[in-house]
């Protein structure tokens, strides 16, 4: 089975159904959206791509691109897709490094693409009328008319999309994942989340990052409808949390960073969710005073799952959170159990599994990993830790296990710093200052210092925009952590950096001058 052969099931048991809707007032039956996807495919055959290729995405998250990445995939191809709202420099990157057979394409977007290899479906710019995708490909059709192609069903171990996060050199790098990783993944969703004809899931990740792949693959079991929320809506905590309830979304996905935003600026009071029944939420921790505050705001029938786990493996463990939250509950929440198709273990720095309890590196085995990273065969060999019982994926983090079972996050591997001999996590110095009254957001940063050998810098967006007592913040964290880890110095600010995926920007802080 794949994605392909997937959806071909989907159109034909729920054909008439709305599969995708946008804010703009525009919607597409999942019947249409086999006929369009059709026409994609036919024209990216006529246009040389074959079964194996790559065709890059560069398309803001629209109905078109839904079309479109069914389409590659109708080729037997895989889609490639860049932030289209982003540098195009990177965009250029990350498409010729992956050697795109060819691209769909904006009009606007397209001149900064002029120089990578392969043919292009320019969309031009029309904000009124049919799907600019469909007139894009009458206008090729003018020119010639694409012969009808097979749809090519492929096989599990085919590549289904290649999706590129951030790289320690630099340069992003590509997270190769199959057919068979991304159903692995699917059917563990279907099975949690239970999805029916009457669902409504929101589509808040861009289509680069993981998340979306939740949002895009799992209603096609029941016919459900996608709801589209656009670059603009997506950072506007007003704007979200009324389509959440206007358009009666009942599957929410997206990172705590937006749940946080709506839960503080979104005036959820004035909105009903009784339609709402499930909450999920993956990407990083969610400080506990954050979601307290979202579950007061929200039904009581209201499920909530803290779904954990990096681009490479999709969701790998997840973690129901109890109703109502225990009111001495102090800390975030764990991330819980490894899903029914993975196998997890903790290892410390030998590869060897630690004592339940303490703290190593979890690492993930399954169907739902990475073949790897593309055309970095040392990177995605340095990923996997290989022992007699098969290869495991490091995850990078920093976990323990619990008596009962089950994982606590305790932060990154590559977050982890030394500092007057001390191991330092600095997601441990987040969470402390996140306890602090009136702080919203919290980052913490480590630099080398000639004196010191590491310098530790903290970044607080305050509820208020002020500026709370150096003495005051210090005073709190000496009492919840050691004085080693207590910052050296606080910066404040009106909003926290964040990447086009929601989550911190690390490195845009360390552009904010240096420590003092």
């Amino acid at each position: 089975m794949t994605l392909q052969a997937r959806f071909l099931g989907a159109a034909a048991a729920h054909g008439p159904r709305i599969a995708v809707e946008d804010l703009g007032g525009r919607a597409i039956t999942y019947a249409a959206l086999h006929g369009v996807s059709d026409r994609v495919r036919d024209r990216l055959v006529a246009l040389g791509v074959r079964p194996g290729d790559r065709v890059g995405l560069c398309l803001r998250k629209t109905i078109d691109a839904v079309a479109a990445l069914i389409g590659v995939m109708k080729c037997g191809a895989a889609y490639v897709p860049v932030d289209a709202t982003a540098s195009m420099t990177r965009a250029a990157y990350i498409l010729g490094n992956c050697q795109v057979a060819a691209t769909v394409v904006e009009e606007d977007l397209a001149p900064a693409l002029a120089d990578l290899s392969g043919p292009k479906i320019v969309l031009r710019r029309q904000e009124e009328g049919p799907l600019r995708l469909e007139r894009a490909l009458d206008a090729l059709d003018a020119e010639g008319v694409a012969s009808p192609a097979q749809t090519v069903l492929g096989a599990p171990k085919d590549l289904a999309y290649v999706l590129y996060t951030s790289g320690s050199t630099g340069q992003p790098k590509g997270v190769v994942l199959t057919q068979e990783n991304a159903l692995a993944f699917v059917d563990w969703c279907v099975a949690t989340l239970a999805p029916t004809a009457a669902d409504r899931f929101s589509s808040h990740a861009p289509f680069h990052f993981d998340l979306s792949i939740l949002d895009l693959y799992t209603p096609w079991h029941a016919g459900s409808a996608l709801v589209l929320l656009d670059e603009k809506c997506a950072k506007d905590a007003a704007a979200l949390a009324d389509v959440a309830a206007s358009r009666r979304i009942t599957v929410w996905y997206s990172t705590p960073s937006v749940l946080s935003m709506m839960a503080q600026a979104g005036r959820m009071e004035r909105h009903d969710y009784a339609a709402l029944r499930l909450v999920c939420f993956a990407g990083e921790v969610f400080p506990l005073v954050h979601l307290r505050s979202l579950v007061a705001k929200l039904p009581p029938h209201v499920r909530y799952l803290n779904l954990y786990g990096p681009t490479e493996t999709n969701v790998c463990t997840y973690y129901e959170v109890p109703r109502p939250i225990p009111e001495d509950r102090k800390d975030p929440f764990p991330i819980g159990e490894a899903c029914a198709h993975f196998r997890a273990r903790v290892v410390g720095e030998d590869g060897r599994d630690v004592p339940r309890g303490d703290k190593g590196e979890l690492v993930m085995q399954g169907p739902a990993v990475t073949q790897g990273y593309w055309a970095l065969p040392e990177v995605t060999a340095r990923a996997f830790l290989v022992d007699e019982s098969g290869a495991w994926y490091r995850t990078g983090d920093i976990v323990l296990e619990e008596p009962g079972g089950g994982y606590v996050y305790a932060g990154r591997r590559d977050r982890m710093v030394k500092r007057r001999g001390y191991r330092v996590e600095l997601g441990e110095i987040e969470a402390c200052l996140y306890g602090f009254p009136g702080v919203e957001e919290a980052a913490v940063i480590a630099e080398p210092d000639a004196d010191a050998g590491v310098r530790i810098r903290a970044f607080l967006c305050m509820a208020d925009r002020g500026k709370p007592s150096i003495i005051a913040l210090k005073q709190h964290c000496s009492s919840r952590i050691p004085v080693y880890m207590v910052p050296d110095t606080f910066a404040f600010l009106d909003g926290l950096p964040h990447t086009s995926t929601d989550k911190i920007d690390y490195q845009q802080l360390r552009t904010l001058g240096p420590a003092k």
